[in-house]
C-alpha cells in the first residue's frame, strides 16, 4: 500500500510498466505458458550444483475511475551478474505517485546496473547494496522525473553460490519457503517498513512526521489515538506520515525510492539486507509486490506456490487469487507483480527438517508472521515433480490444476503479457 488514494495523493495516474532482463544465459524449456506467455526458464549456481527454475508475473491493476491507467509495477531479472555464473539478480518495483511509472522503471534499470559496476559486490553485497541505493536514490532526484510527490519500493534478492541477499526498501516483500518435517513454513525475508514497526514509527515521528490514518487526519478520529495493533485489524485505514501543517504525502511506507517530499519528514531509502544461507530444505523463494499480500498473508502465498511444479502456474494462480480478493474487499485492485524462483538441489531429491539460519543486517530475524500450512507433502520431490516439458501447453493444462487470472469486471484486458 502507497500513498493515500491506494497508490498515492494524486488519483490514478497513467503510466507505464516493463521489466529489465538478461535471458540470453538461461535455459528454455518446452513451449510458451498460456497466461504468462513465458518458456520455463532455468539458470545453473554451479559452484553450488543447484538450478533455479523461475517465471514472472505482472498483472496492471483495475481503476474503475481510470480503466485506462497502466501498471506501475516493474520487475528486474538479471543473470551471470558481472558475468559471474554463480551470480543472478531478482527486483520487483512498485511506483506510486504522478510518476510513479517512470520512478519504478528508473530504479529497476539502474539498481541491477549499479551493482554489476560496483567491483565489491562479491566480497561485501551488503555494503554494495547500501552503496547502490543511496547512489541510485541521488540520481532518481537528479533526473528529469519529478520524484516530488512520486517513488517506489524495491524488493530485491541478489544469488550469489549458496546465499541469498534481500535488500527491501519499503512494504513489498520476499518470502522463502522452508520445508519442516511434513510442512512447508513460510519464513520472511523482509519486514514491512510501514508505521506499524515501532521502530519506524519512532524514527519517522523523530523527524517530525504526523503519523495518523486518514479518518484521523480528516477528523472523523481521534488524532491522539497513536495505536495500531496489525495490519490485518486495520483494514484499509493504515497509519500515514503527513508533514506537520499539510495533508500531504500520506505514504503507508516509512522507507522508499525518490518521494523528496516525504524524505523531509523521515522517509529513507537505506535498505534492510538479510543474509539467507540456502540449506537443502529451502524450496522456492517468491519476491512480490503488496498488491499480492493486501490480502493474503505469507503463509498462504507459499502454500498456494507449493502445490505447482510449475512457477509460471504458481504466479498465475497466485496473481488470480490476489486480484479476485481485492475485488471481494475493495471497488479496485492494486497492481500485482510476483517472482517465484524455485531452488533445485539434485543432490537431495528428498529432504528432512533441518534448521535455517536467518540475518538480518547480521542480526537474528523471526519470521513476521507465524501461520502455520495446512498443505502437507511427503517429500521435496513430490512438489518438484518431473517437468513434461514435450507436451504442449494444451496438454499441460488438461494434467494439472488450472491457474485462472480473474480480469476485470469492465474490460478483458487486464493481463499484462510480457513476450520475454
Amino acid at each position: 500500500m502507497g500513498c493515500v488514494h491506494g497508490k498515492c495523493c494524486s488519483r490514478y495516474p497513467s503510466s507505464t510498466d516493463g521489466d529489465s532482463k538478461d535471458y540470453h544465459e538461461a535455459e528454455h524449456v518446452g513451449n510458451k505458458h498460456i497466461l504468462t506467455q513465458r518458456s520455463l526458464e532455468i539458470i545453473p549456481v554451479p559452484s553450488h550444483n543447484l538450478k533455479l527454475q523461475y517465471s514472472v508475473l505482472t498483472q496492471r491493476g483495475y481503476y474503475p475511475d481510470s480503466p485506462d491507467k497502466e501498471n506501475q509495477d516493474s520487475f528486474c531479472i538479471r543473470t551471470q551478474i558481472q558475468g559471474n555464473p554463480n551470480m543472478h539478480f531478482f527486483g520487483v518495483f512498485d511506483g506510486h505517485g504522478v510518476y510513479g511509472a517512470e520512478c519504478s522503471n528508473f530504479v529497476k534499470d539502474r539498481l541491477v546496473e549499479i551493482l554489476a559496476d560496483d567491483p565489491s559486490l562479491l566480497n561485501d553485497p551488503v555494503k554494495a547494496y547500501s552503496s547502490a541505493f543511496l547512489r541510485m536514490n541521488s540520481e532518481l532526484h537528479s533526473s528529469k522525473i519529478d520524484d516530488t510527490m512520486s517513488g517506489t519500493t524495491a524488493i530485491t534478492v541478489l544469488v550469489i553460490g549458496d546465499k541469498i541477499y534481500v535488500a527491501n526498501v519499503g512494504d513489498s516483500r520476499a518470502v522463502i519457503a522452508v520445508k519442516n518435517g511434513n510442512r512447508i513454513i513460510a519464513e520472511d525475508l523482509s519486514n514491512d517498513q510501514t508505521p506499524f514497526r515501532k521502530d519506524e514509527y519512532d524514527r519517522v515521528k523523530l523527524c517530525g512526521a504526523r503519523v495518523l490514518s486518514v479518518d484521523q487526519v480528516e477528523g472523523y478520529k481521534d488524532p491522539d489515538i497513536q495505536l495500531w495493533d496489525d495490519e490485518e485489524s486495520q483494514g484499509g485505514d493504515p497509519p500515514r506520515l503527513w508533514v506537520q501543517n499539510g495533508m500531504y504525502p500520506g505514504t503507508a511506507f516509512t522507507r522508499s525510492v525518490g518521494d523528496s517530499t516525504a524524505e523531509t519528514i523521515g522517509v529513507i531509502v537505506d535498505p534492510e539486507v538479510s543474509i539467507v544461507q540456502l540449506m537443502p530444505n529451502h524450496l522456492f523463494f517468491v519476491v512480490a509486490s503488496d498488491g499480492v499480500f493486501e490480502f493474503l498473508s505469507s503463509q498462504a502465498v507459499v502454500d498456494m506456490a507449493a502445490r505447482y511444479a510449475d512457477p509460471r502456474d504458481a504466479c498465475a494462480a497466485i496473481a488470480g487469487e490476489s486480484y479476485k480478493l481485492w475485488l471481494e474487499h475493495e471497488s479496485r485492485t492494486d497492481d500485482i507483480t510476483i517472482i517465484i524462483v524455485q531452488i533445485k538441489n539434485p543432490s537431495y531429491p528428498g529432504v528432512d527438517a533441518m534448521d535455517a539460519t536467518v540475518e538480518v543486517n547480521g542480526n537474528p530475524m523471526s519470521s513476521r508472521r507465524k501461520e502455520n500450512s495446512e498443505f502437507s507433502i511427503a517429500s521435496g520431490s513430490e512438489i518438484y515433480r518431473s517437468m513434461r516439458s514435450e507436451l504442449s501447453d494444451q496438454q499441460l493444462s488438461a494434467s494439472r490444476s488450472a491457474a485462472i487470472v480473474v480480469p476485470s469486471p469492465s474490460h478483458q484486458r487486464s493481463l499484462e503479457l510480457d513476450g520475454g
